[in-house]
């Protein structure tokens, strides 16, 4: 039965918790008490699908009929759709054709592999708290009554080719996607920005006049009322697609790159006012509307090319030309055909080659991440006011008849051997433990899946650890081992950089909100090493081991997750 539940859970399958069909520890003896959750308040997306076809017929009948009213005649006669500023020189140079295509590959990988983490938790939250019942928006079910309910058992899966990888639980390698190719986006976004004010054709897309927004509403009448304007696109933009092209690059470009960053536990916790205001999952919503806003361009941006005017379109867009010659059409099929080869090749080659992706990915992220996981979080940050009032299970529980034993015994048999390169190995109690120097802490949890909760944690410093064993010089990575396995099967543990373990916020962790860890939080002990996400927070402690290096640990990556699932060894962001 345990090997049945473990293959489920590995195929990324809704299983039920261990304890219903193993009668290990039953919740209903108090094990995993259920939190407040709130009631259910969220927005369906597929709502947008009816209500934008209903507003659109309403407005096209609508601006037809102001189209023929004197006034709105007067009005638009007063403010032409497109204005030139003072300066502006016909033609686009080729560099912003080779931006463009740069851009729009980009943007494949990034929208896709976005995608793909936001299914690993398909709920958004204006607080930071991650409160089922509390979220604005989601794209699966409610939480069902079941006290151990996993935050990995609620992802959902993507369609193969929506998502990158287009697998559940694949949110190691979509990450890397998604981080690797931002680097790359904000390098072209950065060279693009330099170009554009350079050269002066920042006066094609920054308004110069505050006549563009009376003169944009002349714009809009036409469209909607289906007598287009002409496109003077060679010389300028009309002046709802100057608006259009200045938010996307000015506003919501710098918005995804802000609430990207908002999202990041070692920013969160370094710019201490970004953090207060743009909380993490507020940062994810922002991020999630950003995207929106990002699709919607595209679609109308595609759509109007399309339709004003295609091989003149093209020509300006791809062969910086201002002709209806078919020069442009096929450097556009070209590129077309190289954004369908690398869509529908992503995928495959993930699956075939994901260390590639691993590795390819930190070397784009790894340099900007070591920039700052060193994070100064301050103790008193958070206080009892900021519990969560529900905070998510995670991780494959532990079934096995040993861990079922001590439970039961409540722990007394249990020891936490710590050892490896040490000058004074020791076996520890839970009682041994509760002895040593008390440490305390109201923190904020950070999971690679996007949700969060604050959390107060009672325990011991590991800086009370490591000067009670005294590590070796030569000891650089410090591996924690679980009692429980991980989905797959195997031991899980996880590797941490030694010099974290002497910051004021890493502990272990044998209280939480006043009370003895749960079951499901991870009792009898777990790490709380704040600099980190998560899944690196090894819950059901067994034993420490100091070591050289991780490399000839379990797999060799730094921790089960590294091993099975692709996550980085270091994950601060």
């Amino acid at each position: 039965m345990v090997a049945e539940y473990r293959q489920r859970l590995s195929r990324g399958e809704d299983v039920v918790d261990p304890e219903t069909w193993a009668g290990s520890v039953p919740a209903a003896r108090g094990i995993a008490p259920r939190m407040r959750v709130g009631r259910s308040k969220w927005f369906n997306l597929l709502w947008l699908l009816p209500i934008g076809w209903g507003v659109l017929i309403i407005s096209v009948a609508a601006a037809q009929g102001l189209r023929n009213m004197p006034a709105v005649q007067r009005f638009m006669a007063g403010h032409p759709g497109t204005l030139i500023s003072p300066g502006t020189h016909p033609g686009l140079p080729w560099w912003v054709d080779a931006q463009h295509f740069l851009n729009a590959l980009f943007m494949i990988f990034i929208i896709r592999a976005g995608l793909q983490i936001l299914a690993d938790h398909a709920r958004l939250y204006w607080t930071r708290h991650s409160t089922p019942g509390r979220d604005w928006f989601r794209f699966q079910k409610p939480v069902p009554d079941n006290p151990l309910w996993t935050a990995k058992q609620d992802s959902v899966s993507l369609p193969g080719q929506v998502g990158l990888p287009g697998l559940r639980h694949s949110i190691g390698l979509a990450r890397w996607w998604h981080l690797g190719t931002d680097v790359l986006w904000l390098v072209n976004g950065v060279v693009f920005y330099v170009l554009l004010f350079s050269t002066g054709q920042w006066r094609r897309i920054v308004p110069t006049t505050w006549e563009v927004f009376p003169s944009a509403v002349t714009v809009l009448i036409q469209y909607l009322s289906l007598h287009w304007p002409t496109s003077m696109g060679w010389t300028a933009y009309n002046s709802l697609q100057l608006l259009a092209y200045f938010v996307t690059v000015f506003v919501a470009a710098p918005l995804a790159l802000i609430t990207g960053l908002g999202m990041s536990p070692a920013l969160s916790t370094r710019i201490k006012p970004v953090s207060r205001i743009l909380s993490i999952q507020t940062a994810r919503s922002l991020h999630f509307l950003v995207l929106l806003w990002f699709l919607f361009f595209i679609v109308v941006h595609v759509t109007l090319v399309f339709t004003t005017g295609l091989l003149a379109n093209l020509n300006h867009i791809y062969a910086a030309r201002n002709d209806s010659s078919w020069i442009g059409f096929g450097l556009f099929a070209v590129a077309t055909a190289i954004m369908i080869v690398a869509w529908v090749a992503a995928t495959p080659f993930t699956l075939r080659h994901p260390r590639i992706v691993q590795r390819i990915g930190f070397a784009l992220v790894g340099p900007v991440q070591r920039l700052f996981e060193h994070v100064d979080a301050t103790p008193g940050e958070y206080g009892e006011k900021d519990i969560s009032p529900y905070f998510w299970h995670n991780g494959a529980f532990p079934t096995t008849e040993a861990y079922r034993k001590l439970y039961e015994e409540g722990f007394a048999g249990w020891r936490l051997k710590v050892h490896g390169l040490v000058d004074k190995p020791v076996e520890l109690s839970l009682d041994e433990l509760r002895a040593l120097p008390h440490h305390e802490q109201i923190t904020q949890h950070y999971c690679i899946q996007g949700w969060s909760g604050v959390a107060k944690w009672g325990g011991v410093s590991m800086a009370t650890i490591m000067d009670l064993v005294k590590p070796r010089p030569e000891a650089r990575w410090v591996v924690f081992y679980s009692l429980g396995d991980g989905p797959d099967g195997g031991l899980y543990y996880d590797a941490h950089p030694i010099e974290q373990m002497r910051d004021h916020l890493t502990m272990l962790a044998y209280d939480m909100n006043g009370a003895p860890l749960s079951y499901g939080h991870g009792a009898p002990l777990r790490l709380r090493n704040e600099a980190q996400l998560g899944f690196k927070q090894v819950k059901w402690l067994a034993g420490i081991e100091f070591v050289a290096r991780f490399s000839e640990v379990g797999g060799g990556y730094g921790g089960y997750n590294p091993d099975h699932e692709f996550f980085g060894y270091r994950q601060s962001i």
